[in-house]
């Protein structure tokens, strides 16, 4: 099933139609087709092109995290990547996480642990912890603390954001 830009956000219409560029990016296991101008971030293609709105604009500096995806595997910051860079990717977003009706095992810890307040960050959380569990280089909590400090939570629920991500884990420490 391909997903088209018809049932998004109208296309740009002060961007002539011979300086987009024909993309394909696998979100959440479905194709979709997008013509983007060439300065469009991924941010900027899932939240405005394809509906994808669990995908939050912080800081649009890169700097807070609440942007962050995961691409092939690797978690990124959406909006300092070019769309068009990314054409055939794999992106997962948090949308995409759950499988079958089942929350994934991070979406499950983070409600266990009441791992959130206003709840802007956690899908960058979220994602970020999916990408960090993933690179298998975090063994214990100051290593997690390091290396999820690209996000920022406002809110300051850190005690229990690092729970979740240990109960993700399977470890406590």
């Amino acid at each position: 099933m391909a997903l088209t830009t018809t049932a998004a956000r109208p296309v740009d219409q002060t961007v002539p139609a011979q300086e987009k560029i024909p993309i394909v990016l696998i979100v959440n296991g479905v194709e979709a087709s997008l013509e983007l101008a060439p300065w469009t971030t991924l941010l900027d293609a899932l939240r405005d092109r394809l509906n994808l709105t669990g995908t939050k604009k912080g800081c649009d500096h890169g700097q807070c995290g609440a942007c962050t995806v995961l691409v092939d595997g690797r978690r990124v910051n959406s909006c300092l990547t070019l769309a068009v860079m990314k054409d055939g990717a794999q992106v997962t977003t948090i949308e995409g996480l759950a499988k079958d009706g089942a929350l994934h095992a991070l979406q499950q810890a983070f409600i266990d642990h009441d791992a959130f307040q206003c709840g802007y960050c956690t899908p960058g959380q979220i994602c970020s912890a999916a990408g960090l569990i993933a690179e298998g280089k975090a063994r214990s909590a100051d290593e997690i603390r390091e290396l999820m400090s690209g996000n920022i939570c406002r809110c300051g629920a850190y005690p229990n954001i690092l729970a979740a991500i240990q109960q993700a884990m399977g470890t406590r420490s």
